[in-house]
């Protein structure tokens, strides 16, 4: 029996894939399960315009990604600090810090998570950090350290 997972089931398959199972099976457990539906042509077709939306939103998401990329290309964040002796930082310039002075200062607004830093920037300088945008998409954004 044709059958279209509506979830994951181990052994099986993933959401959404349409897979050849055993009468009893299908009957007995995943259909009782809310786990499958019954590979109806209705069915079959309402999973692939779903399947078409949803390429069509990360089409549109990873587009929106790009330009995000790019408009951070020309993006230079400026973050003033507070410091002791030799230009040591008190504590740390945060991807937090970061990503709300991005906002602020260039109304871009990227989740603190997706900015990336080796390590903690903890004294004055340039430094040229990464974002993972998502879809494989990655881009740098210039932050600058001075006293405040």
């Amino acid at each position: 029996m044709k059958v279209i997972l509506q979830q994951d089931v181990k052994g099986q398959g993933k959401k959404g894939q349409l897979i050849e199972a055993s009468d009893g099976y299908a009957r007995n457990y995943l259909l009782p399960r809310k786990l499958a539906v019954e590979a109806t042509a209705d069915n079959v077709n309402k999973m692939k315009m779903q399947d078409k939306a949803r390429k069509a939103q990360e089409a549109a998401e990873k587009a929106e990604a790009q330009a995000v990329a790019e408009k951070l290309k020309s993006c230079t964040v400026q973050i003033k600090a507070k410091a002791g002796n030799g230009g040591r930082l008190f504590g740390a310039v945060t991807s937090k810090e970061i990503a709300d002075t991005l906002k602020a200062q260039h109304g871009l607004e990227i989740n603190k998570a997706k900015i990336v830093q080796e390590e903690p920037i903890k004294s004055f300088g340039t430094y040229t950090l990464k974002c993972k945008l998502g879809y494989e998409v990655t881009g740098t954004v210039k932050v600058v350290v001075s006293e405040e």
